[in-house]
């Protein structure tokens, strides 16, 4: 077979096999959860909610759309996330619930799988192409990816987020970069730790274009929020709050320890919780800012998005979605310094049992306690190989910009 045909022929095949997984994995999200009982309702009744000339902030309509539309799961009063979050999910409003969530799943697999492409590929190798299709069957068993589909949360924005922005920075289009990273804001808890690290990173490498981008992100999402309602960062305030306080202690991050190391009293735990998480930010920036010259942007965002989720004081399971990116790292570097695909694999099956006995009890319990695993493993595979490594071993890695 010449050349050119095989080629092509590859890329189909790998095409069908992907379009075959994504196809499996949609069918059987829909038919054995009940995504009427799903946060992905949430999102889908804001933007329905916009498109209908209505207010997600408004108390009375927002629970009468559970109503109207059968929605069963109603832990909040008003949407519990930002205004601007509701207006990109406008398309999603223009499908029927049960067509809008099939679509949103294929959406967040199609961003897995472009993230996973979209990194391989920075190694240019054939060894580490054929990874493509391996890794995307795998992330259907990694705990976060398992409960993001399931229940339809849209942390492919951040991933996509993220992972865009790295891209970005290596093709010297910090601005760009640095606007699309201002989407992590759209989960404030979330944005909120990982924009301060990057920013410090940043900072360091003087790359004020990348920090005007998420500058002048920002401004275009409150700007955008602000012509709906002028109010909505109050509005949204009130229901994060209340969000937060009917959760405290469920979450794997340093606030929820405080919190049951402290026997759930304040003002112990947010004092002990806010010198933990301050320590974890103080250690994360400086080590972003002394080996500014030596990170690229993957390896800084691989320090950044576990160390983020772990100092914060709001996340789930599913929104470790972002540790694919940290995760591609480290299988493609086991697999360029080790030569071998068993390495990587056994820290894959490793992970996987990780993530999803910590979902396993989060079911047992209704709290994430043990998604702490997940963040370990994943950052500290991270750390063992960036230490281990040297000019020569990180010779895959392309310079970032």
């Amino acid at each position: 077979m010449k050349p050119a045909l095989q080629k092509i022929f590859g890329v189909f095949s790998v095409l069908v096999l992907l379009g075959g997984m994504i196809f499996l994995r949609v069918k059987v999200s829909y038919e054995s959860f009940d995504f009427q009982s799903s946060n992905f309702t949430f999102f889908w009744l804001s933007g329905r909610m916009l498109l209908e000339g209505e207010s997600p902030y408004d108390e009375v309509r927002y629970l009468a759309g559970h109503q109207t539309y059968g929605i069963k799961w109603q832990p909040n009063k008003i949407f519990p996330y930002p205004l601007p979050l509701a207006i990109l999910c406008i398309p999603l409003g223009l499908l029927p619930l049960p067509a809008a969530y099939i679509a949103w799943q294929v959406i967040t697999l199609c961003v897995v799988a472009w993230t996973i492409y979209a990194l391989l590929s920075r190694w240019k190798r054939p060894s580490h192409a054929r990874l493509l299709v391996p890794l995307f069957a795998a992330m259907f068993f990694f705990g976060p990816v398992y409960l993001t589909l399931h229940t339809g949360s849209v942390g492919a924005i951040a991933l996509a987020a993220a992972a865009g922005a790295v891209l970005l920075l290596d093709k010297e289009k910090p601005l760009a970069a640095g606007t699309l990273l201002a989407l992590t804001m759209l989960k404030p808890p979330q944005g909120l730790t990982i924009l301060t690290l990057a920013g410090i990173w940043l900072a360091a490498r003087k790359n004020w274009k990348a920090i005007y981008g998420v500058a002048f992100g920002g401004i275009v999402l409150l700007a955008a929020g602000a012509l709906l309602d002028p109010s909505w960062l109050s509005k949204f305030r009130g229901a994060s709050e209340a969000v937060m306080e009917r959760t405290q202690g469920a979450h794997s991050n340093v606030w929820a320890f405080a919190y049951l190391a402290c026997g759930e009293t304040s003002p112990c735990w947010l004092l002990l919780g806010g010198i933990l998480s301050l320590t974890l930010l103080g250690a994360g920036g400086v080590f972003l800012w002394k080996n500014q010259a030596r990170l690229t942007a993957w390896e800084a965002f691989n320090l950044i998005l576990p160390l983020g989720f772990l100092s914060t004081i709001y996340l789930w399971a599913y929104d470790q979605i972002t540790y694919i990116i940290p995760i591609v790292w480290v299988v493609g570097t086991l697999v360029e310094r080790r030569k071998s695909y068993l390495p990587a694999f056994l820290f894959l099956a490793l992970l996987e049992l990780v993530s999803f006995y910590a979902l396993i009890k989060q079911a047992e319990t209704s709290k994430d306690l043990w998604s702490l695993g997940t963040t370990l493993l994943t950052l500290g595979a991270f750390l063992w190989l960036y230490f281990e490594s040297t000019p020569a071993t990180r010779r895959g890695i392309p310079p970032s910009a």
